[in-house]
């Protein structure tokens, strides 16, 4: 199984790359690492903080020892996620005082949600820390700093997801000038579902969407530094409800036929979704859009009517089922991902055959899956009749074999047709490259650098345990580069 990319990932570190800092001169250039746990916002959001801070003079690296600042950008949703956050905060203040004996100063900043939910705590168990901020305040980030330097432990922790996004300025969005092919951009964040297993409502707050106007200038920009496919983001990214430029109110159909104009941005994707919000009109652009990629991760969590309504999902299997029938008759080719929690409380072995019979008639093309783990301060982490971890554990394996047949069915299905492949980037042996098939699979082929950033013709001629292996058709797409983008939003 692969570690599933959004929320309820199980936290792995990457370091973010390098922003463009060509204006700085390397007098007065520092070095920041951002290490990224969890979800696929995280790491848009430690993107946007090497934006925020590049026209203060600070460059990306991914050599920890050698960075002026460290940035461990947090996800609380895993179990004992605070404490991953301490140790490594251990580690790093070996690193600090090291680079202390030389006379080289190191400040330390914690960030995401569990900056969030523990905020003065990590101050006091870690003194190392300088600054402490919250998922919706990252763009005060220079000011913090400047707080901090003058001997201030400063955290900041405040619910304003307006501010945030209005502060990504042209300022720091002028030291993007290049991006991979593929990005990410959020358009929600929040959530008002109050699921009894989860913690991202007092995380991440109340459900908030961004403005049509502000996700369009984003995503022009993104086209023109060389971004051919975009995943909308959001906790809840199908109850976008975001302000248009005549006042009116979209949804999210709306907002992706809005984006299919955009010159250049040739795909579209979005996560992650809640059965509940997937309305008509996004349905309907399934359907429509072609630059809407046929892949949709719809978390069920569960097959059990019982345990949906303990978990407060608002939502039964036999309306999933209708809704999954409803996405496959507008969309026959559309690749399906879910979600699901095994021995969450109360779980009996019926409740756990009813979500393997759904997972058995949905046929989904992967999916992600947990054993249930008690977040303090959530409903679920009071409630009686916990499973034992042996149950959960065997459930799990269970599951995951199911879901990995499936998987491999799915791939096995892809043998022999030619798709089109978004070239990202070198593959880890000489001569290849790794792309993106439209249904989230990666794709492996010989095929030269030059048409990295390209979408190119592929027949699947081999199928492996997590890759499809093909053969270029032709260079159809010989250009890597964005085409013209409108400045304004229409």
């Amino acid at each position: 199984m692969t570690s599933r990319p959004e929320a309820d990932n199980e936290t792995t570190p990457s370091a973010v790359s390098a922003s463009d800092s060509s204006s700085n001169t390397a007098s007065n250039t520092r070095k920041v690492f951002v290490r990224t746990y969890g979800c696929q916002m995280n790491v848009y959001d430690s993107e946007r903080m090497t934006d925020v801070l590049a026209p203060e003079g600070f460059e990306a690296t991914h050599d920890l020892e050698d960075a002026d600042l460290v940035i461990l950008n947090t996800c609380h949703i895993r179990e004992k996620a605070a404490e991953k956050v301490y140790s490594e905060l251990g580690r790093i203040r070996k690193v600090k005082e090291e680079r202390a004996k030389s006379g080289k100063d190191m400040m330390v900043g914690v960030a995401g949600c569990v900056a969030q939910a523990e905020g003065e705590e990590i101050s006091r168990r870690a003194p190392i820390v300088d600054v402490v901020v919250g998922p919706q305040s990252y763009h005060q980030l220079p000011d913090l700093l400047q707080k901090a330097r003058g001997g201030k432990k400063v955290v900041e922790t405040e619910f304003d997801i307006d501010a945030k996004f209005d502060h990504l300025s042209d300022r720091a969005q002028k030291h993007v000038l290049k991006r991979a092919p593929s990005a990410f951009l959020t358009v929600q964040e929040g959530c008002d579902k109050f699921c009894t297993f989860c913690v991202v409502p007092y995380t991440r707050g109340a459900e908030v969407s961004r403005s049509v106007e502000q996700i369009v200038t984003e995503a022009e920009r993104m086209a023109a530094s060389g971004v051919r496919e975009v995943t909308l983001l959001g906790q809840n990214v199908n109850a976008y409800h975001g302000e248009a430029p005549d006042g009116s109110t979209w949804g999210l159909g709306r907002l992706l036929r809005r984006l299919s104009e955009i010159g250049g941005l040739d795909r579209l994707r979005y996560t992650t979704s809640h059965p509940r919000d997937m309305d008509d009109d996004l349905i309907e652009a399934h359907r429509d859009l072609k630059s809407l990629m046929p892949y949709l991760h719809l978390p069920v969590q569960s097959g059990s009517d019982k345990i949906l309504k303990s978990m407060n999902r608002r939502h039964t299997r036999e309306e999933y089922f209708r809704l999954i029938d409803r996405i496959r008759a507008a969309a026959p080719d559309i690749a399906l991902s879910g979600d699901f929690i095994v021995g969450f409380p109360g779980e009996t072995d019926q409740d756990f055959e009813d979500t393997m019979d759904l997972i058995r008639r949905v046929e989904y093309g992967s999916a992600f899956s947990f054993k249930y783990s008690q977040r303090p301060g959530t409903p679920g982490a009071t409630m009686e009749d916990q499973v034992p971890e042996d149950v959960k554990s065997a459930r799990l394996a269970e599951l995951q074999a199911l879901v990995s047949e499936q998987q491999k069915a799915f791939n096995a299905s892809r043998l022999g047709m030619i798709c089109d492949v978004l070239l990202e980037k070198k593959g880890r042996n000489p001569g290849q490259l790794v792309g993106k098939s439209p249904w989230l699979q990666p794709v492996q082929l010989d095929a030269p650098d030059d048409l990295i950033g390209s979408i190119q013709a592929v027949e699947i001629v081999e199928i492996g345990s997590n890759s499809l292996f093909g053969q270029l058709i032709d260079r159809q797409d010989t250009t890597q580069k964005a085409r013209p983008v409108p400045a304004t939003v229409v």
